[in-house]
Protein backbone atom coordinates (compact mmCIF):
# COMPACT_ATOMS: atom_id res chain seq x y z
CA UNK A 1 0.00 0.00 0.00
CA UNK A 2 1.26 3.35 -1.10
CA UNK A 3 1.71 5.79 1.93
CA UNK A 4 0.44 9.15 1.66
CA UNK A 5 1.86 12.21 3.33
CA UNK A 6 -0.21 13.20 6.33
CA UNK A 7 -2.42 16.42 6.30
CA UNK A 8 -4.12 15.94 9.93
CA UNK A 9 -2.87 14.51 13.12
CA UNK A 10 -5.86 13.99 15.24
CA UNK A 11 -4.86 13.63 19.25
CA UNK A 12 -6.45 12.37 22.16
CA UNK A 13 -6.59 14.78 25.03
CA UNK A 14 -6.00 13.27 28.83
CA UNK A 15 -3.35 10.17 28.52
CA UNK A 16 -2.29 11.25 25.20
CA UNK A 17 -1.29 14.85 25.62
CA UNK A 18 -2.11 15.53 28.48
CA UNK A 19 -1.57 14.55 32.22
CA UNK A 20 -4.18 14.12 34.58
CA UNK A 21 -2.49 11.88 37.04
CA UNK A 22 -4.87 9.43 36.00
CA UNK A 23 -7.35 11.12 37.14
CA UNK A 24 -10.07 10.30 34.75
CA UNK A 25 -9.61 6.68 35.48
CA UNK A 26 -9.95 7.12 38.98
CA UNK A 27 -13.22 9.32 38.17
CA UNK A 28 -14.54 6.75 35.85
CA UNK A 29 -13.99 3.67 38.86
CA UNK A 30 -15.18 6.04 41.67
CA UNK A 31 -18.44 7.21 40.02
CA UNK A 32 -19.20 3.53 38.93
CA UNK A 33 -18.26 2.18 42.58
CA UNK A 34 -20.47 4.61 44.03
CA UNK A 35 -23.94 2.98 42.40
CA UNK A 36 -22.67 -0.27 43.93
CA UNK A 37 -21.33 -1.94 40.88
CA UNK A 38 -17.59 -3.82 41.24
CA UNK A 39 -15.34 -2.13 38.60
CA UNK A 40 -12.68 -4.64 37.03
CA UNK A 41 -9.26 -2.99 35.69
CA UNK A 42 -9.14 -4.52 32.60
CA UNK A 43 -13.70 -3.56 31.83
CA UNK A 44 -12.10 -0.14 33.01
CA UNK A 45 -9.08 -0.48 30.11
CA UNK A 46 -11.69 -1.70 27.64
CA UNK A 47 -13.87 1.50 28.31
CA UNK A 48 -11.76 4.53 29.40
CA UNK A 49 -11.15 6.19 25.49
CA UNK A 50 -15.28 5.98 25.28
CA UNK A 51 -17.85 8.74 25.52
CA UNK A 52 -18.25 8.92 29.68
CA UNK A 53 -22.33 8.25 29.62
CA UNK A 54 -21.64 5.11 27.47
CA UNK A 55 -18.78 4.07 29.99
CA UNK A 56 -20.36 4.37 32.93
CA UNK A 57 -23.69 2.67 30.89
CA UNK A 58 -21.30 -0.43 30.26
CA UNK A 59 -19.57 -0.70 33.45
CA UNK A 60 -22.79 -0.53 35.57
CA UNK A 61 -24.06 -3.32 33.48
CA UNK A 62 -20.50 -5.52 33.82
CA UNK A 63 -20.34 -4.67 37.50
CA UNK A 64 -23.84 -6.17 38.41
CA UNK A 65 -25.94 -2.83 38.46
CA UNK A 66 -28.47 -2.43 36.35
CA UNK A 67 -27.95 1.12 34.57
CA UNK A 68 -31.31 3.06 34.37
CA UNK A 69 -31.38 6.22 33.39
CA UNK A 70 -30.71 7.55 36.34
CA UNK A 71 -28.43 4.94 37.62
CA UNK A 72 -26.23 6.71 34.82
CA UNK A 73 -27.43 10.23 34.79
CA UNK A 74 -26.31 10.41 38.19
CA UNK A 75 -22.99 8.49 37.70
CA UNK A 76 -22.28 11.27 34.91
CA UNK A 77 -22.59 13.96 37.51
CA UNK A 78 -20.71 12.04 39.84
CA UNK A 79 -17.76 11.37 37.43
CA UNK A 80 -17.72 15.40 36.72
CA UNK A 81 -17.62 16.17 40.34
CA UNK A 82 -15.15 14.03 41.33
CA UNK A 83 -13.00 15.18 37.82
CA UNK A 84 -13.29 18.78 38.86
CA UNK A 85 -12.21 17.81 42.86
CA UNK A 86 -8.92 16.15 41.70
CA UNK A 87 -7.86 18.65 38.74
CA UNK A 88 -8.87 21.19 41.34
CA UNK A 89 -6.12 19.22 43.86
CA UNK A 90 -3.92 18.77 41.09
CA UNK A 91 -4.18 20.85 38.32
CA UNK A 92 -3.47 18.78 34.57
CA UNK A 93 -0.69 20.17 32.85
CA UNK A 94 0.84 19.19 29.19
CA UNK A 95 2.37 16.13 29.11
CA UNK A 96 6.36 16.48 28.98
CA UNK A 97 7.15 17.42 24.89
CA UNK A 98 4.47 17.68 23.67
CA UNK A 99 3.41 21.95 23.39
CA UNK A 100 7.44 21.65 21.18
CA UNK A 101 6.32 18.29 19.36
CA UNK A 102 2.98 20.05 18.44
CA UNK A 103 4.90 23.51 16.83
CA UNK A 104 7.31 20.59 15.06
CA UNK A 105 4.31 19.23 13.69
CA UNK A 106 2.26 22.27 12.66
CA UNK A 107 5.65 23.45 11.17
CA UNK A 108 5.36 20.53 9.08
CA UNK A 109 2.47 21.99 7.08
CA UNK A 110 0.37 19.41 9.29
CA UNK A 111 -2.54 20.65 11.06
CA UNK A 112 -3.47 18.93 14.58
CA UNK A 113 -7.16 18.23 16.14
CA UNK A 114 -8.04 17.52 19.44
CA UNK A 115 -10.55 14.59 20.03
CA UNK A 116 -11.72 13.46 23.74
CA UNK A 117 -14.55 11.21 25.09
CA UNK A 118 -14.94 14.55 27.02
CA UNK A 119 -18.02 16.40 26.26
CA UNK A 120 -17.61 20.15 26.20
CA UNK A 121 -18.18 21.54 29.86
CA UNK A 122 -15.62 19.27 30.49
CA UNK A 123 -12.70 19.42 27.69
CA UNK A 124 -12.88 23.23 27.19
CA UNK A 125 -12.16 24.44 30.69
CA UNK A 126 -9.34 21.74 30.97
CA UNK A 127 -8.07 23.05 27.70
CA UNK A 128 -8.36 26.66 29.22
CA UNK A 129 -7.12 25.78 32.12
CA UNK A 130 -3.43 24.61 30.81
CA UNK A 131 -3.41 27.92 28.42
CA UNK A 132 -4.12 25.77 25.08
CA UNK A 133 -5.99 28.15 21.88
CA UNK A 134 -7.65 26.62 19.18
CA UNK A 135 -7.66 27.60 15.83
CA UNK A 136 -5.03 29.81 13.88
CA UNK A 137 -2.91 32.77 14.60
CA UNK A 138 -0.29 33.52 17.68
CA UNK A 139 -0.51 31.16 20.42
CA UNK A 140 -2.87 28.73 18.90
CA UNK A 141 -1.75 25.43 19.86
CA UNK A 142 -4.22 23.11 17.97
CA UNK A 143 -6.38 23.83 15.13
CA UNK A 144 -9.39 22.26 15.98
CA UNK A 145 -11.00 20.30 18.87
CA UNK A 146 -14.01 17.83 19.02
CA UNK A 147 -15.80 16.64 21.89
CA UNK A 148 -18.60 13.86 22.66
CA UNK A 149 -20.56 17.02 22.12
CA UNK A 150 -19.94 17.42 18.61
CA UNK A 151 -21.12 13.75 16.98
CA UNK A 152 -23.75 11.55 17.38
CA UNK A 153 -21.14 8.73 18.87
CA UNK A 154 -17.96 8.61 20.62
CA UNK A 155 -15.15 6.36 20.36
CA UNK A 156 -14.69 3.34 18.85
CA UNK A 157 -16.65 4.84 16.27
CA UNK A 158 -15.11 7.33 13.63
CA UNK A 159 -17.07 10.41 13.52
CA UNK A 160 -14.50 12.57 15.98
CA UNK A 161 -11.90 11.87 13.78
CA UNK A 162 -14.02 12.90 11.09
CA UNK A 163 -15.56 15.70 12.66
CA UNK A 164 -11.95 16.90 12.69
CA UNK A 165 -10.92 16.22 9.02
CA UNK A 166 -13.93 18.24 8.31
CA UNK A 167 -12.88 21.02 10.61
CA UNK A 168 -9.80 21.38 9.07
CA UNK A 169 -10.44 20.59 5.69
CA UNK A 170 -8.99 17.39 5.06
CA UNK A 171 -10.73 15.76 2.73
CA UNK A 172 -8.30 12.06 2.48
CA UNK A 173 -8.03 9.58 6.08
CA UNK A 174 -5.68 8.07 4.31
CA UNK A 175 -3.76 11.34 4.95
CA UNK A 176 -4.89 11.65 8.87
CA UNK A 177 -2.57 10.25 11.67
CA UNK A 178 -4.93 9.68 14.83
CA UNK A 179 -3.00 8.89 18.15
CA UNK A 180 -4.42 7.69 21.66
CA UNK A 181 -3.82 5.82 24.45
CA UNK A 182 -5.84 3.80 24.84
CA UNK A 183 -6.96 0.36 22.78
CA UNK A 184 -10.54 2.21 22.10
CA UNK A 185 -8.19 5.30 20.76
CA UNK A 186 -6.41 2.97 18.05
CA UNK A 187 -9.98 1.08 17.28
CA UNK A 188 -11.32 4.55 16.23
CA UNK A 189 -8.32 5.36 14.33
CA UNK A 190 -8.63 2.12 12.34
CA UNK A 191 -12.60 2.65 11.78
CA UNK A 192 -12.09 5.67 10.20
CA UNK A 193 -9.29 4.68 7.82
CA UNK A 194 -6.53 6.61 9.49
CA UNK A 195 -3.29 5.75 10.12
CA UNK A 196 -3.94 4.29 14.06
CA UNK A 197 -0.92 5.10 16.68
CA UNK A 198 -0.49 4.05 19.65
CA UNK A 199 1.23 5.95 22.51
CA UNK A 200 2.30 4.40 25.86
CA UNK A 201 1.64 7.25 27.87
CA UNK A 202 -1.12 6.40 29.14
CA UNK A 203 -2.28 3.00 31.16
CA UNK A 204 -2.19 0.63 28.49
CA UNK A 205 1.10 -1.13 27.72
CA UNK A 206 2.18 -1.83 24.20
CA UNK A 207 0.81 -5.68 23.72
CA UNK A 208 -2.86 -4.07 24.06
CA UNK A 209 -2.13 -1.54 21.56
CA UNK A 210 -0.98 -3.52 19.14
CA UNK A 211 -3.60 -6.28 19.45
CA UNK A 212 -6.22 -3.42 19.27
CA UNK A 213 -4.58 -3.12 15.35
CA UNK A 214 -2.37 0.21 15.90
CA UNK A 215 -0.29 0.70 12.89
CA UNK A 216 2.60 2.31 14.97
CA UNK A 217 2.99 2.46 19.03
CA UNK A 218 5.55 4.79 20.17
CA UNK A 219 6.86 6.14 23.45
CA UNK A 220 4.63 9.05 23.04
CA UNK A 221 3.37 12.64 20.82
CA UNK A 222 7.04 13.34 20.84
CA UNK A 223 7.53 10.76 18.70
CA UNK A 224 5.26 11.83 15.76
CA UNK A 225 7.28 14.31 14.36
CA UNK A 226 9.86 11.85 13.83
CA UNK A 227 7.61 9.21 12.16
CA UNK A 228 6.27 12.21 10.00
CA UNK A 229 9.54 12.88 8.54
CA UNK A 230 10.49 8.95 7.79
CA UNK A 231 6.81 8.68 6.23
CA UNK A 232 7.11 9.47 2.33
Amino acid sequence: MTAHPIELVALDMAGTTIDDGGAVYEALRGAVEDAGATVAQADLQVWMGTDKVEAITNLLRLGGVEPTAERVDAGFARFRERLQQAYTATPPTAIAGVPEALREIRALGVKVALTTGFDDAVALPLLAAIGWRIGEGEGAVVDAVVTTSDVAAGRPAPYMIHRAMERTSVRDVARVLAAGDTAVDVQAANNAGAVSVGVLTGKADGATLAEAGADHVLGGVVDIPGLLRVRP
